[in-house]
């Protein structure tokens, strides 16, 4: 069985016991997370859209990480005028492994 889910303003399809990484959620490493903006679900032939989300499905996960990205560099530059600017951002990530997908 599939799904895919909507956190962070991103969208993911996973399927149990896959592990994803996400904006960070406010939730201790070893708590379970449950997310119920799911957009589909399926298996097989089986399969339901929502439109945009379906009602009570929801998927289940475990927060495994919670870590900052690599660095990815910020650089602006306007030709000719002496004007550069170098900046830095870490984004923080959270790391799940899906435990369990529930439909209606």
């Amino acid at each position: 069985m599939f799904a895919v889910i909507q956190t962070g303003g991103k969208q993911f399809t996973v399927s149990e016991g896959d592990t994803i990484r996400v904006e960070k959620l406010d939730t201790p490493v070893g708590e379970s997370v449950t997310l119920n903006q799911v957009m589909m679900v399926g298996e097989g032939e089986q399969v339901q859209v929502g439109a945009p989300m379906l009602e009570g499905c929801t998927v289940n996960g475990e927060v495994t990480r919670q870590f900052k990205d690599k660095k990815i560099i910020v650089f602006k530059k306007k030709r000719r005028k002496g004007y550069r600017r170098k900046n830095g951002h870490r984004q923080f990530i959270t790391e799940l492994k899906i435990t369990g997908i529930q439909t209606k």
